[in-house]
């Protein structure tokens, strides 16, 4: 596969069949994330497969009332839109996430496979995030889809307590990653705002200098999805 295709087409995949995930996959994308970039190479990660019925099941209950907790910090404003978001639009991007992440609980226990990612000092995230995409990318090329969620960081200590984590010696829980064959298509995201309405250069809010208003994959042979500014006379 292009890289190109892999970096357009890797998307949320929310619905997953319930297909086991062959071991040499799993080894794939995990081999895959442990060779991205981290700073002086201290590889402060690790990746926790889940896959036992009994543990979904427990963690399937708390990732249900962690999305309730999140729902109502939305609710209340707590974790509000980014000051550029249209609020009709934001409404309508919410009410169809909401109803795509329903089934995702519904259907918690059918996921094939869980990869919780712990990290301990880790900046940020800077070191561990670069692995966390390496592995969906990975996925992608596998035919397997992925999803990346955090909402389990309302029971951060509860879920730590049920896997075992050593959080004594530092290590955090950073997110969960659901793995499945998915059940719709891949396709290039098309809900995004381009680059010259996100970009600047040198100076916030000055022209980026080209615009690109629609997507740069599949490539087009004249190039012009790419429009260049003309300097000013």
């Amino acid at each position: 596969m292009d890289v190109h295709e892999a970096l357009y087409t890797t998307r949320i995949m929310r619905r997953m069949k319930p297909d086991p995930i062959p071991m040499e996959s799993q080894c794939r994308i995990l081999d895959a994330a442990i060779r991205a970039p981290n700073g002086g190479n201290a590889q402060r990660w690790h990746f926790l497969a889940v896959d036992d019925l009994a543990l979904k099941a427990r963690l399937a209950e708390l990732y249900a009332s962690c999305r309730q907790q999140e729902y109502a910090d939305i609710a209340a404003g707590r974790l509000g839109a980014a000051p550029h978001e249209d609020a009709v639009r934001r409404a309508e991007s919410l009410a169809r996430i909401k109803k795509s992440g329903d089934r995702f609980v519904e259907h918690f226990t059918e996921i094939p496979l869980l990869v919780f990612v712990f990290a301990v000092d880790d900046h940020g995230g800077a070191n561990i995030y670069p692995a966390i995409w390496s592995s969906l990318l990975a996925a992608r090329a596998e035919g397997i889809g992925g999803v990346l969620t955090t909402v389990l960081r309302y029971e951060a200590c509860t879920v730590c307590d049920l896997l075992g984590v050593p959080t004594a010696d530092g290590w955090r829980m950073i997110a969960m990653l659901a793995f499945g064959y998915p059940l719709g298509r891949w396709g290039v995201a098309a809900n995004r705002r381009p680059v010259h309405e996100v970009s600047s250069r040198n100076q916030w809010g000055e022209s980026f200098g080209a615009r690109v208003p629609e997507p740069l994959w599949p490539p087009d042979a004249d190039g012009a999805r790419i429009e260049l500014d003309r300097p000013a006379s």
